[in-house]
């Protein structure tokens, strides 16, 4: 795994090598904050991949609705917490 990547992944059985059938999140840590964000035109937009269980890749952009930076920081920071609990919620339900 490279530094400074994160790859939330739910948990899978000892040899099981057949991946969870919901898409893993793929979230890059670094010291930029506005790392995952990008400004278009004055709106900021949130961008992270998932990586879906066919061993392809989903590039997700969310628009933020917002012109101000600090707002478009915490709306990402929400998203992608959501995006990691929702899975890891997921997973809990399949092992059940």
């Amino acid at each position: 795994m490279l530094p400074g990547f994160l790859v939330f992944q739910p948990p899978t059985e000892k040899g099981n090598t057949d991946m969870s059938k919901k898409p893993t999140l793929a979230v890059r840590i670094t010291d930029n904050p506005f790392h995952h964000l990008w400004n278009n035109s004055g709106t900021w937009w949130c961008h992270y991949t998932e990586h879906l269980p066919d061993y392809t890749k989903r590039r997700v952009r969310r628009n933020l609705h917002t012109k101000d930076s600090g707002i478009a920081r915490v709306l990402r920071d929400s998203i992608l917490f959501e995006a990691n609990v929702f899975e890891e919620e997921e997973s809990l339900l399949a092992a059940a």
